[in-house]
């Protein structure tokens, strides 16, 4: 099997898998970051989202391929920083019901404050629109969004 490099979670990190490998599951199973979900396989839920070089991807979509010499950032790499100001702020609003889709949540969160530091409310609704929440908690993700933008 090919060897592939990706810096995950600003750790360099080698794994011997095949080509097509999805990036979700390298993450999962060969370098055991279980935050990142599993849900719909196909690219449309957004439960596995992660941030490729800071921008939302569907994990379950991106080859290990094509995330060779990449930056991947999980949920675990955001949430290690207990002074990240988003992740506090999912954690007072009490955005999280089940918690299934949450990462993908906060991350699509993040590439979307990443790109533009003041959404709209509708800037934040499409682009939280690419992550399903079957619990319905879309109130409180924009809430906890605007939170952060208001503490800036």
């Amino acid at each position: 099997m090919p060897e592939f490099s990706i810096l995950v979670n600003g750790q360099k990190r080698r794994v011997d898998v095949d080509a097509g490998t999805p990036l979700l599951w390298v993450l999962r199973d060969e370098l055991n970051l279980k935050g990142t979900k599993f849900s719909c396989g196909i690219g449309i839920c957004g439960s596995c989202t992660v941030l490729i070089d800071g921008k939302a991807e569907k994990s379950c979509s991106v080859s290990i391929e094509e995330a060779e010499g990449k930056s991947i950032t999980t949920i675990e790499g955001l949430a290690s920083d207990k002074y990240n100001k988003l992740v506090k702020a999912w954690l007072e609003v009490e955005v999280s019901q089940c918690g299934y889709c949450q990462p993908g949540q906060i991350l699509a969160a993040a590439s979307l404050l990443n790109e533009n530091p003041n959404p709209s409310d509708k800037e934040i609704e499409e682009a939280m629109n690419e992550v399903l929440c079957r619990c319905g908690t879309y109130n409180r993700i924009k809430k906890a969004i605007k939170k952060v933008i208001a503490e800036k």
